[in-house]
């Protein structure tokens, strides 16, 4: 076993050679796409977890190389190609567009295309979860967002206004303009749960697997109550710049920690959600016992 793991190492090195003008095609769709990411949408609040995801997503799929290589499969031409044709339309179509989510897409295509005709259908289905997870990477259209967001941006804001004034803050909303004192606030986007909830997801979903495995029963329980903390958690931060502001004036509230409200607010959000994976895993392991 010893000299199994280098031999291993050693021809998937050589399959990496010798398939580099593949990787160069793909880095050349690549590149510019991560560019404009960076500049687009990972510089904003809502898409801050796109480059976690990329990075533990590309580590996840380098750690799993050795047994792509070893459990690699013929692929059909004809599917290689009508992907690859496929994601290299949505690219140009994107590109040309300016519709980065089509773009990005395309670019995750043409990987999975690349990663097909290697190894072929059932080791990427045995191995489906980093392929799923680094789909997270791509920014969903702004169209789709506005949907999303206005419904949970009313929500956050009745819900926060409410309890403050049932403390006896002098507090009014109006959609999602807040009132309080003689200061305006407007709920944004950010402030929606739309980023900490798809950020929570995706590194649940990756805590998730590297602690209980690919099991996607068990994920999609613990994603539903992941759903109903990140929209607590930013109740919780639009009540705290309120009483920001009612205290301390709109510069502090609207400041450095109007950003850092929602970075200290993702942390014990992460740590609940590693709580109540350890509380549902010890109720399973004592229904086990008991039957």
């Amino acid at each position: 076993m010893a000299g199994q793991a280098p031999a291993v190492s050693e021809r998937l090195w050589l399959r990496l050679r010798a398939d580099w003008p593949l990787w160069l095609g793909f880095l050349i769709l690549a590149v510019p796409t991560i560019v404009r990411l960076a500049n687009q949408t990972w510089s904003r609040e809502f898409g801050a977890y796109g480059p976690l995801v990329l990075a533990t997503g590309g580590w996840l799929l380098w750690r799993q190389t050795p047994e792509f290589q070893r459990l690699a499969t013929p692929a059909n031409p004809w599917i290689t190609g009508g992907v690859l044709l496929t994601a290299l339309a949505s690219y140009i179509f994107g590109r040309a567009y300016d519709f980065l989510t089509l773009e990005t897409a395309g670019v995750y295509g043409a990987g999975l295309a690349m990663l097909y005709s290697r190894f072929g259908l059932a080791v990427m289905l045995k191995h489906w979860f980093p392929l799923f997870y680094l789909a997270f990477a791509i920014p969903p259209p702004d169209a789709l967002l506005a949907d999303v967001t206005g419904p949970l941006k009313q929500l956050v804001s009745w819900a926060a206004t409410s309890w403050l004034d049932g403390w006896g803050v002098p507090v009014a909303r109006e959609g999602v303009t807040i009132f309080v004192a003689q200061y305006q606030l407007l709920v944004e986007d950010a402030c929606s749960s739309m980023n900490s909830l798809v950020g929570l997801i995706a590194v649940s979903l990756l805590y998730i697997y590297l602690m209980r495995g690919s099991s996607w029963r068990y994920s999609i329980v613990l994603v539903c109550f992941v759903i109903p903390i990140a929209i607590v958690a930013n109740i919780l931060r639009i009540m705290i710049l309120i009483l920001l502001t009612y205290y301390f004036g709109d510069e502090v509230a609207q400041g450095f920690l109007h950003f850092t409200a929602g970075m200290f607010l993702f942390a014990p959000e992460l740590a609940f959600v590693f709580g109540l994976d350890n509380l549902i895993a010890f109720l399973a392991s004592r229904m086990r016992r008991a039957r």
